[in-house]
């Protein structure tokens, strides 16, 4: 094998990497919402979206009582290679700034126990609940590849979305793009 067929089959591996096996298909705003690397929501019924969940310390969390400040909403996995590598930038995020806070949701099959073993490795400081890929948070359109990032607005409403990777200086950008406050630290 050449070098440059194996470049072009670790380039399509990394890329397939954490992309989610087929599911049914989403209403056509849904798909053309979570197909955009960085989009503003247009979808009404991600506007405002609605999420309770227990996290894995057993606390519940709903993102309607955290209005009043912005929420960084992270659709993530274990094993997603660059899920792992924001989780570190999200988690500094989230604890240099009062006015953001952030959410891990882990979309796939895992128990607690495992979850929890996973997180001594890779400690971060925000919540983190597992969500049952069957029957993810209606408030949001099911992810079709991870991460999948929500930056929600003080008011609640939807922001901006990110398909991929997402950086804390990205996050920084578009809320003091939207006219939010400058981060802290």
């Amino acid at each position: 094998m050449t070098a440059r067929a194996l470049w072009l089959a670790l380039s399509m591996f990394l890329l397939t990497s954490c992309s989610q096996p087929p599911q049914p298909p989403a209403a056509p705003e849904q798909a053309t919402a979570a197909s955009a690397k960085s989009t503003t929501t247009k979808n009404a019924t991600l506007d405002f979206p609605a999420l309770s969940v227990q996290t894995i310390e057993g606390a519940n969390y709903d993102l309607a009582s955290r209005r009043g400040k912005w929420v960084v909403v992270n659709f993530w996995a274990t094993w997603c290679a660059p899920c792992i590598k924001e989780m570190p930038e999200l988690s500094a995020l989230d604890a240099a700034n009062a006015h953001i806070e952030v959410i891990g949701l882990a979309y796939e099959e895992i128990d607690r126990e495992a979850m929890l073993a996973f997180l001594r490795q890779r400690p971060v400081l925000y919540p983190i609940a597992i969500l049952d890929v069957y029957a993810p948070p209606p408030g949001f359109a099911t992810p079709r590849g991870l991460p999948m990032t929500y930056l929600i607005a003080p008011d609640g409403k939807v922001a901006q979305q990110f398909l991929g990777p997402v950086t804390a200086r990205q996050l920084e950008t578009a809320i003091a793009t939207a006219g939010g406050p400058q981060a802290s630290g």
